[in-house]
């Protein structure tokens, strides 16, 4: 075995010149892979955790350069899903499909304020679900608020923590705000997701390894990596995208460093190539969040063109992600998967 990953397997820690190597290094890469596998395995087991997601808004007031659903893309057709649509699709998830999450997600939709959010969280909770939200930068106590109503986890991704190229990025955003919000999590008591994009433009390998290094250091609990798929509708639609090897890359030893927390297999993945999500459920993952969005809406929440999931209906997405994870011969776990936060820091 490479030393360098016999010792994140051991050690559960790398210096950054030495995820620097790895990253480099593409003749590892299998053994990087297995080694994420086998960590993945002993810390959270072969069961593969289902987050029902519900895409309930495609409004957004960013600007964000590689995302579809951004501000000026005038070629999106808005839409809103109301509150009670919302809950019927997650009462759907819960009592009809057994899953054990749900997630709302949506852009930064200013419409959907504190109050009517935490109307939506007190109504789910009722079904006995974990709650996920993923709604983008918000107060310390507006996730305060979230929490008290109910909500149990917060994915809000740095996308790269290269400062100048976030704020070329997100122009009119602030780096610091938003590294801000993602530590706000913890303070309010919700387990912290964050995660990056793969494959940006300019994007390096001395910053993919600063990626890992800000997982660790704000103990996040939901990591989510995907390659970046340029949109035909935003300014970088000409950029060359990533690639899933990468982005696998960096996952494996995400889990490495963090060797018991959640990590998807996403969308992403799959779209950008044929057993994409497979592939990752092998080098570390261990959710799936299949989309239980009514399909009339699905096409509209298009962050990234040829979305996999768009065109099914709830029931067909759940029963393709079970049939890919029984065909690995995991199982779908029980339980809503809470962290079980520990620390790893050397």
């Amino acid at each position: 075995m490479h030393p360098l990953i016999e010792k994140a397997l051991t050690n559960h820690h790398l210096e950054k010149n030495e995820l620097v190597e790895l990253l480099y290094n593409d003749n590892t890469n299998q053994e990087l892979f297995a080694a994420a596998d086998e960590t993945r395995r002993q810390y959270v087991g072969d069961g593969v955790h289902l987050r029902g997601l519900i895409e309930f808004s495609n409004f957004c007031r960013n600007n964000c350069c590689y995302c579809g659903l951004r501000r000026d893309n005038k070629n999106i057709e808005r839409y809103r899903i109301d509150e009670d649509t919302i809950f019927m699709l997650a009462e759907h998830a819960a009592r009809n499909l057994g899953l054990k999450t749900v997630v709302l997600q949506s852009g930064e939709d200013m419409y959907f304020d504190r109050e009517k959010l935490c109307s939506v969280i007190r109504r789910i909770k009722t079904l006995g679900v974990a709650l996920t939200l993923s709604i983008g930068e918000k107060s310390l106590e507006d996730y305060q608020a979230y929490k008290k109503a109910g909500a149990d986890r917060f994915l809000l991704r740095i996308e790269t923590t290269d400062k100048q190229l976030y704020l070329d990025n997100d122009p009119g955003m602030s780096f610091e705000n938003r590294v801000e919000c993602i530590k706000n999590l913890g303070r309010a008591g919700l387990e912290i997701g964050t995660g990056v994009l793969v494959g940006l433009p300019g994007q390096t390998i001395d910053s993919y390894a600063d990626d890992i290094l800000f997982f660790k250091e704000v103990n996040a609990d939901m990591i989510g990596i995907g390659p970046f798929i340029p949109h035909p509708d935003t300014p970088l639609k000409d950029a060359a995208g990533g690639t899933l090897d990468m982005a696998l890359k960096v996952m494996a030893l995400t889990r490495l460093l963090l060797p018991d927390i959640n990590i998807p297999a996403t969308t992403a993945m799959e779209t950008l190539t044929p057993n994409g999500q497979a592939k990752a459920l092998k080098a570390g993952a261990n959710v799936i969040m299949p989309n239980i969005t009514l399909t009339q809406y699905r096409r509209h929440y298009e962050l990234y063109p040829g979305k996999s999931t768009t065109g099914y209906t709830p029931d067909e997405s759940l029963k393709a992600v079970k049939d890919k994870i029984s065909a690995l011969g995991r199982f779908v776990a029980e339980g809503p998967g809470f962290h079980e936060k520990k620390n790893f820091l050397p």
